[in-house]
């Protein structure tokens, strides 16, 4: 059997998350039993030129079981090498074919893979989020290339968060995959739209994938590992919650440095993290385990209570400024008590008030908004498009034209030697 289908086998895998998967963040989603986990997208080119942003991104968490480094890349020479250095602390590679974000699409990264079936196939190490239509083309490329595993994010680059996971993609490519004998197949991971417990055993057990994958959800709430594991829903109360938030800050602390310096680091995270941590609604298992609704759970917001608690509005407000001083508490707080009690004095402050009064949208960015599916204005807000490209003079297009052929010759005489040493 595929050694990755074994580890992997039922399991609840944390997804690599740009910004949101620091380690910090998954040492807090480790304490809450999270088996798998991966690193935040590398880019292989600046990692071997010595980039020390992308060399800290190789760095895993002492409680980590499984911990994989995902490497965005679009050429076999500069993957390799990569790999290679990525693999010294890491117990796979994962190679990134599903991110849609600008800053790796127009480098012809992450889902910008998927228009090339054979040259994925090519880059292949390990296939991951294969979101597109095409989905079956990649499989097939991917499992020719000796992918161990294929993570399958049910929606397109395009579509965004837009609509739900198409989970019946998915499952074809499950089907597919189990013509194969064990040697050949690879360990099918689902993606997509999971909240809670129920929604991830219902998946494994509907689609037949080996594993799911949680990136929202995880967000929202880490102990989402834990109600995987006791197939059990828990809802902290506000206390606990505090509790969770200031772990995190304190794990921020320990990673970047209890200093002016480490603050400032940790802010580039904290502020970012408490955005999410405040769309945590609770889906009592009572209630809400014997329903599948087409509409996932992680979509659906509860209208708000006309009773909550001051403490408890501060917690799910949606303000950067609320987020900024939220954090600035906890940051300073010896204790848990402290920050529950200091939290609580400025919820009830007449800064808060005024924040509350002035707060209507406050401009998310767009990576934020696209990644949580929140309306502004009541419209979806489009993606940004491409920038228009430069204007180059017929001289530098045919510089250009020719390092191509020279590099589509080189790479096609590697492929023959390869051939003849075969033979």
């Amino acid at each position: 059997m595929n050694p990755l289908t074994s580890q992997w086998k039922n399991q609840m895998i944390l997804a690599p998350l740009t910004r949101g998967g620091n380690l910090p963040f998954r040492r807090l989603c480790a304490d809450f039993g999270m088996s798998v986990s991966m690193s935040e997208m590398v880019y292989a080119r600046f990692l071997i030129k010595g980039d020390p942003t992308e060399q800290a991104r190789l760095r895993r968490a002492s409680n980590e079981e499984c911990f994989g480094v995902q490497i965005a890349t679009n050429d076999i020479h500069e993957g390799k090498a990569a790999i290679s250095l990525a693999a010294q602390n890491a117990d796979f590679i994962d190679l990134n074919c599903g991110c849609p974000i600008y800053e790796a699409t127009r480098r012809g990264l992450g889902s910008a893979l998927l228009r090339s079936p054979e040259k994925l196939g090519k880059l292949d190490t390990l296939g991951r989020d294969a979101s597109s239509v095409n989905v079956l083309d990649i499989a097939r490329a991917v499992r020719e290339a000796g992918a161990s595993a294929l993570t399958i994010h049910g929606r397109t680059a395009i579509q965004g968060y837009h609509k739900a996971a198409d989970w019946s993609l998915i499952q074809q490519i499950v089907e597919e995959n189990q013509q194969y004998d064990d040697d050949k197949a690879m360990c099918i991971v689902g993606n997509g739209d999971i909240f809670t417990h129920w929604e991830a055993h219902r998946r494994i057990e509907e689609t037949g994938v080996d594993a799911v994958m949680v990136g929202r959800g995880a967000l929202i709430k880490p102990w989402i590992f834990q109600e995987f594991q006791q197939r059990k829903s828990w809802e902290p109360d506000l206390e606990e919650r505090i509790a969770i938030y200031r772990r995190l800050t304190c794990y921020m602390k320990d990673h970047f440095g209890d200093d002016e310096l480490g603050r400032k680091k940790s802010w580039n995270f904290l502020p970012w993290h408490l955005d999410f941590l405040a769309r945590y609604t609770g889906f009592p298992d009572a209630e809400y385990a014997h329903v599948m609704s087409d509409e996932p759970l992680i979509q659906r917001r509860k209208p708000p209570s006309d009773n909550i608690a001051p403490l408890g509005l501060l917690l799910e407000h949606g303000s950067k400024a609320t987020h900024e001083r939220i954090a600035g508490i906890l940051w300073d707080s010896t204790s848990d008590k402290e920050a529950v009690a200091n939290l609580q004095s400025f919820a009830e402050s007449k800064e808060f008030e005024t924040i509350q009064n002035c707060h209507e949208d406050d401009g998310k960015n767009e990576e934020t908004t696209e990644l949580a599916n929140i309306r502004s204005g009541g419209k979806w807000r489009k993606r940004r498009g491409r920038s228009p490209k430069p204007q180059r003079t017929p001289e530098e297009i045919a510089a250009i034209r020719a390092e191509r052929a020279a590099k589509k010759a080189r790479l096609a005489m590697e492929e023959t030697n390869a051939a003849e040493v075969e033979s």
